[in-house]
């Protein structure tokens, strides 16, 4: 397994549209681990593959909160099947956006159909945390980010900051 860099804001990448992956084989294994190995490192609770740089529809969760046995769940294809009409509002982060939080409505529970790391077509029906982070690494295999949901004055400063920050980099 092998940390990869995460993609930070502005960079584009992280606007495209994901592709779906045709078959479980061993190179989407791989990526699903160095996924989870990167995910465990940053640390983070989600990982889009997008997100280092890999354009394909798969992400990773564990929810696990620390201290408890960790429980890595790889969604592929994730579909999004069914939301309820009941909205909860979590404070939500982003390993593509270091060190920013902001507060984010969402459906609070919803039915999501996925591949599994055994090839397999499963369904799973979510509420509260995993929940808010399946529906927020979806977003991103779409090209959306948290920030989207917030005021466009708020997304537009955070934008300004990583994009000078990109800058100085240069």
């Amino acid at each position: 397994m092998t940390i990869k860099p995460l993609i930070i804001l502005p960079d584009p990448v992280l606007r495209q549209q994901s592709k779906p992956i045709e078959q479980v084989d061993a190179e989407v294994l791989r990526l699903a681990d160095d996924m989870l190995e990167t995910m465990y490192d940053a640390p983070g609770i989600g990982l889009a593959a997008i997100q280092i740089g890999v354009p394909r529809r798969m992400l990773v969760i564990d929810v696990a909160r620390e201290g408890e046995e960790k429980t890595p769940i790889v969604f592929i294809n994730p579909e999004i099947l069914k939301v309820s009409d009941d909205i909860s509002t979590y404070e939500e982060g982003c390993l593509s956006i270091p060190d920013y939080y902001a507060e984010v409505e969402r459906p609070a529970s919803l039915t999501v159909q996925y591949v599994g790391r055994d090839g397999k077509q499963q369904t799973v029906e979510a509420d509260g945390l995993l929940a808010t982070c399946l529906q927020h690494e979806i977003d991103h295999l779409n090209g959306v980010l948290f920030i989207d949901h917030i005021s466009r004055l708020k997304r537009d400063m955070v934008i300004k900051k990583f994009t000078k920050a990109a800058r100085a980099k240069i």
